[in-house]
């Protein structure tokens, strides 16, 4: 168990409050941001590797439920919890600019 970390079943962990961020040590994607948010111009196909790979070690996180309850309530941008911005945006959570639709929003303009 990680130091300074309430002793949880495992059950809970998806039940805690969102807004803690005791749930944030125990995620699988702990050290990998680069997996989650996209670099400059990053290319679509490059988008597609990246966004597989995070949601590999999302499938099997304790934590997924309560990470994506904490990006829909919180309007993250970035992949988090098997779901990107426009998935999100998709699904009915407020997102102010998601990649996906910005990107067709400039492919639309030329």
């Amino acid at each position: 168990m990680r130091k300074g970390l309430d002793v949880l079943q495992l059950t809970d962990f998806n039940t805690a409050t969102v807004h803690s961020d005791d749930w944030r040590a125990l995620a699988n994607c702990r050290g990998n941001t680069k997996l989650f948010f996209p670099p400059r111009a990053e290319r679509p196909q490059a988008r597609a590797r990246r966004e597989a790979q995070a949601n590999r070690l999302c499938t099997d996180c304790v934590v997924h439920l309560t990470c994506q309850q904490f990006a829909r309530g919180n309007h993250e941008y970035g992949f988090w919890a098997s779901e990107s911005e426009e998935e999100r945006h998709l699904a009915g959570y407020t997102v102010a600019a998601p990649i996906g639709v910005r990107t067709r929003i400039a492919r639309e303009a030329n």
